[in-house]
């Protein structure tokens, strides 16, 4: 059975589902302690479990690790929406903290994952303990590069594959996300393409959906909660120089830069990745 978690937990054996949110949230509930809600990467075909699959084992013996999918990933959803989609994405998974009786949680995201924790605690402050990002801009839209090109090459991969998911387009696009390639494996390219692809309901909800532009950046600022950057040194979807400007921003903060890694941290070297979560949450 493919993408096991270190503890033999699989995806089906912890899939739930409850309604939150005026929709059907999707989701993974692992391990007692704390609750930690987990946000996954952007793209076509990204899960909650694919991207966290392989650091849930280790952090859910500490920590209740709630792994959600978002709207229209997986099997959230479908909706449609009009309105910037890091704010649709907090919403929903206050909507599911709520659900669960939740009132507080640490807030462990990667590229969307990480933006929409990271408006949580701009909007839903007392709902956010602490969190990571990374791989993650600070305007929904996007960010003004000082130094890289945009659009990025991550962005012209993965635009090519939502234009055209074809399995030949999500392994150009999985090759640009992860710095090594070999980890681009035939069983990797059938998950992604099968998840993204798996229902016409949701493909037709994310064609009519439209994410609105917002800058982020006069908010920042005010961010209480601590925080912990986690970037790739070869992210060619997002470049780390925008972890480096949040950085700047936010007082509590702390940058963690992975060499040798991509876009994708949690799946590319997730015993370095969980190490340093970990090293936040409870200290």
């Amino acid at each position: 059975m493919p993408f096991i978690a270190s503890n033999g937990l699989t995806e089906a054996g912890t899939s739930k589902t409850i309604a939150a949110g005026g929709m059907r949230v999707h989701y993974h509930d692992v391990g007692e302690g704390e609750p930690a809600l987990f946000l996954h990467s952007y793209g076509p075909g990204t899960t909650a479990w694919i991207t966290f699959h392989k650091t849930v084992g280790g952090l859910s013996q500490h920590f209740r690790c709630i792994l959600m999918d978002m709207p229209n990933f997986s099997k959230t959803g479908p909706i449609v929406y009009h309105e910037g989609v890091h704010a649709v994405q907090a919403r929903t998974a206050v909507a599911l903290l709520d659900t669960l009786g939740i009132a507080r949680a640490h807030w462990v995201g990667n590229s969307q994952g990480g933006q929409s924790a990271m408006v949580a605690a701009i909007t839903y402050p007392e709902r956010v303990a602490k969190f990571v990002m990374g791989g993650s801009h600070i305007g929904t839209g996007g960010d003004r590069y000082l130094m890289a090109n945009r659009p990025s090459e991550g962005s012209r991969a993965t635009r090519r594959a939502l234009d055209d998911p074809s399995r030949d387009n999500i392994r150009r696009y999985l090759s640009v996300h992860i710095d090594d390639e070999s980890l681009v494996t035939d069983e990797l390219v059938d998950y992604i393409h099968r998840a993204h692809t798996w229902s016409s309901e949701f493909i037709e909800a994310r064609r009519q959906s439209v994410s609105l532009p917002h800058d982020y950046t006069p908010d920042l600022a005010g961010i209480q909660a601590p925080v912990l950057l986690i970037h790739g040194r070869y992210d060619r979807m997002v470049p780390f120089e925008v972890s480096i400007a949040i950085l700047n921003h936010i007082a509590d903060s702390r940058l963690v830069l992975l060499n040798n890694c991509g876009h994708w941290p949690p799946f590319e070297k997730p015993t370095e990745r969980a190490a340093q979560v970990l090293a936040l949450l409870r200290g």
